[in-house]
């Protein structure tokens, strides 16, 4: 999961424009994936670079450029060129600090999301930037790595399955856009397992590890949140662009992944408000068994004060005192000591104290 601050960047100075990959290092070498296709068939390729794609102009021809790892300049300098991309926005693509937006163009519209999932064996969250650009009869997508929730959207170009090869470059923005939407409630349902079973253990076994875990998942929300509201600006503003990038038919369907974003918004305050108060159950708890033991200690104490008392005016040992000299005077003092203990345990069950 991602940090919440980041570092100052290293463009920091440098002339606007310029490309300076910012961010981890999460793949060797960039793998460039072309599919081309249109309703009758489609091409796929796997690239080592830009300049090895063919041209074609098929009917109703769209071509999606999905680039893993975008830390090779030259790479992202050959899609610029291409495409006609402005360089602000290439810097955008390679700095990983980017905030998630929406950004329309004359010709092309740029989007910013983070894309969370889970490591398929770990079961770890992964979260990494991607960059969506989307053309006419193009779409580009930028990856920090390999592994990603698109292989569905791959399967449907693949076997034809669906409206996928029959629609234009805006329905697969769309479907690209959706499937990381998607994603996000794989992760609030790991999430919710997660709180059910914190919220069994801080009932039953309330320990100090807990807290850290309750932090840890709090830490987890937050990101969530910040990943996922800005979210809703994004397909509003693709609902805004209209004609002639998108079609009156994809707006259908964005307006459904704008309700899947507000159900994930509600999903993510919920347990935001749980984990606060599992977080107050806990240090009631931990306040009561406080509580608890100071009143049994307390109950010990009170108990002792008396036969404190008897013990250190008889501990004196003037001469005179009565009782020095008598033969069972001993023995006397202590079932006076008994008999004050059992009425102060008397009094303290009569009132309801222990």
């Amino acid at each position: 999961m991602s940090k919440l601050t980041k570092k100052v960047s290293p463009t920091s100075g440098l002339s606007p424009g310029t490309l300076v990959h910012v961010g981890e290092k999460r793949i060797e070498k960039p793998v460039i994936t072309v599919f081309e296709y249109n309703e009758k068939s489609y091409e796929e390729q796997t690239l080592s670079s830009i300049s090895e794609m063919e041209e074609h102009s098929l009917d109703g021809q769209v071509t999606w450029v999905d680039i893993s790892g975008i830390h090779a300049i030259d790479v992202i300098e050959d899609v610029g060129k291409k495409y006609d991309i402005h360089p602000l926005i290439l810097e955008d693509v390679i700095n990983t600090s980017q905030r998630i937006k929406i950004e329309e163009y004359k010709d092309y519209v740029y989007i910013v999301v983070k894309m969370i999932y889970l490591k398929e064996h770990t079961r770890e969250i992964i979260d990494e930037q991607v960059s969506i650009l989307l053309g006419k009869n193009f779409v580009v997508s930028f990856q920090e790595g390999e592994g990603d929730v698109f292989d569905g959207i791959r399967n449907w170009i693949r076997s034809g399955k669906g409206r996928i090869r029959s629609l234009h470059s805006d329905y697969l923005a769309y479907a690209l856009l959706d499937a990381i939407v998607d994603s996000y409630f794989t992760i609030l349902e790991e999430i919710g397992d997660a709180i059910e079973v914190l919220e069994v253990e801080l009932t039953q076994r309330p320990t100090s590890e807990l807290i850290n875990t309750i932090h840890s998942m709090k830490k987890q929300t937050m990101f969530l949140r910040r990943a996922i509201w800005p979210l809703r600006e994004v397909i509003g503003g693709m609902e805004r662009i209209g004609q002639p990038l998108i079609e009156d038919h994809t707006l259908t369907y964005l307006k459904d992944v704008y309700d899947h974003v507000i159900q994930i918004i509600e999903t993510v305050e919920t347990f935001r408000d749980l984990l606060s108060g599992m977080l107050d159950l806990y240090l009631s708890s931990m306040s009561h068994r406080m509580n608890e033991v100071m009143k049994v200690l307390t109950i010990i104490a009170t108990i002792f004060i008396p036969l404190t008392f008897i013990a250190g005016v008889y501990g004196m040992n003037f001469q005179y005192m009565p009782g020095l000299t008598c033969h069972w005077g001993y023995y006397i003092m202590l079932g006076v000591m008994l008999v004050a203990g059992l009425i102060m345990l008397f009094l303290f069950k009569k009132n309801k104290w222990i």
